[in-house]
């Protein structure tokens, strides 16, 4: 990996004026930028990350592809939102493993935005029997789940986030001594990056370092959803 940054800083410059010009008519005469700035170098950076992701599982490929891979598309789905702006104001990179079709299925991710930048790992929104199966893994090795939830490097990189449940979910009960986890309806972890990393010539091995760092959450929810590590 050479020392040359990957991203610059008119990345992030870039998303804070699209945050405030987020139409088409600024965003088809900030085409170039958007290319030169943001998509080319997320590009990079995913193939920069993929040879090495490989080593920590083969399972997450790396897709450098402009469309249909790793770089979610920059245009947001309005058909059913209240928001109609057209574009999103941030850079997403999902390595979902390889036998997942979406954005939830176990994986990694990358998020590069002004102010909230970050590395996730885990499951966000899993499908009803996806979620029940992660549940029923906690509530048959409530040991097991401890142990990759509270694993130091896990620990000292990553906070547990989403959604819960206000009450138990069903089949469980309201006194169940691993309620708390059980009530989630996202196992995602998020481990937060300062501007700073975006634009240092170490991101690649920050990310991965980060990457690592969450091997015990992945590998306890591919074991739940039947699938290798």
């Amino acid at each position: 990996m050479s020392s040359r940054s990957i991203y610059t800083d008119d990345c992030l410059l870039f998303l804070e004026e699209l945050r405030h010009n987020n139409d088409r008519a600024w965003f088809a005469e900030n085409k170039e930028r958007y290319e030169a700035s943001v998509r080319e170098p997320s590009l990079r950076l995913i193939e920069a990350i993929g040879p090495r992701l490989e080593k920590l599982s083969p399972f997450f490929p790396a897709v450098p592809k402009r469309v249909g891979g790793s770089l979610m598309r920059i245009h947001r789905d309005t058909r059913f939102a209240k928001d109609k702006t057209p574009y999103k104001t941030n850079v997403g990179i999902h390595f979902r493993h390889e036998v997942g079709k979406d954005v939830h299925a176990p994986g990694f991710y990358v998020h590069i935005e002004p102010e909230r930048c970050f590395v996730g790992a885990g499951c966000w929104r899993p499908a009803s029997p996806a979620l029940l199966a992660i549940r029923r893994k906690i509530d048959d090795e409530p040991t097991r789940w401890k142990r990759a939830r509270d694993a130091k490097a896990f620990r000292d990189n990553y906070q547990l986030e989403g959604e819960r449940l206000k009450t138990a979910p069903r089949d469980f009960a309201k006194d169940h001594p691993m309620i708390d986890d059980l009530r989630r309806k996202d196992f995602i972890g998020l481990s937060p990056l300062v501007e700073s990393d975006v634009t240092s010539s170490d991101l690649v091995s920050t990310i991965i370092a980060r990457f690592r760092a969450a091997r015990s959450l992945m590998q306890f929810l591919c074991e739940s959803a039947c699938v290798p590590f």
